[in-house]
């Protein structure tokens, strides 16, 4: 059995267990921030302040990358590195970080695939209902449209969530992940519906505001 010649051999990554530089250059507590500097959440007092350090080893890891003769890299961005709060001002050096690291790996033929959300939502959101709260969709459109605005004239494919199992599931329900819930089954339902909403909002704001024809998942 062969491969297709346009088959993408890639990694992927995600945001918080990837980058580090967690408190760096104006970026925004994530509740994975929070959530892992309590006490007896993770074993042994782990957290990704550090991480794999990407944020400053990023130029390495995409050399890394073409020396395995990679194609395709996921990665996803750190919604509260862009905007600290969540939403309204905008962290530039987050931004920036994204513009080299995008630059970089196509300096080296590989295809960039980001993905929007990976889990890490801003700490200032959840304070304000998270994931329950009805104006979340809105919040997370205006976030995709100001990543597009910065990286859709060199990036064509997007991923809007990632495992809303996870971050639902098991951070809201279970409480295992952050931000370490145990809701009722209520609250869970519904905070898988505005997580729904909020794909189909970012999906429409992708769509309205990139600057190449979009492949979005």
């Amino acid at each position: 059995m062969g491969f297709k010649k346009d088959f993408a051999w890639g990694a992927a990554t995600a945001s918080y267990q990837n980058e580090g530089a967690a408190f760096a250059d104006g970026k925004g507590l994530s509740v994975w921030d929070v959530f892992t500097h309590e006490k007896g959440r993770v074993e042994d007092g782990h957290n990704g302040d550090v991480a794999c350090d990407q944020y400053n080893l990023w130029q390495r890891d995409v050399d890394i990358m073409s020396e395995l003769r990679m194609n395709a890299y996921r990665f996803s961005l750190s919604w509260p590195r862009i905007l600290p709060d969540g939403t309204g001002k905008v962290n530039a050096k987050g931004l920036d970080f994204y513009d080299l690291l995008v630059d970089g790996l196509l300096s080296k033929s590989i295809t960039p695939y980001v993905t929007l959300f990976h889990w890490d939502l801003p700490y200032k959101l959840f304070l304000r209902g998270g994931w329950l709260n009805p104006d979340m969709p809105q919040w997370f459109a205006d976030y995709a449209a100001v990543v597009m605005d910065r990286l859709s004239d060199r990036v064509d494919h997007w991923i809007t969530q990632n495992e809303p199992q996870c971050y639902i599931g098991t951070g809201l329900s279970g409480g295992l992940h952050a931000p370490g819930l145990k809701m009722n089954k209520k609250d869970v339902l519904q905070a898988a519906h505005i997580s729904l909403l909020s794909h189909g909002r970012a999906v429409q704001a992708i769509r309205a505001n990139a600057k190449r024809k979009p492949v979005i998942g």
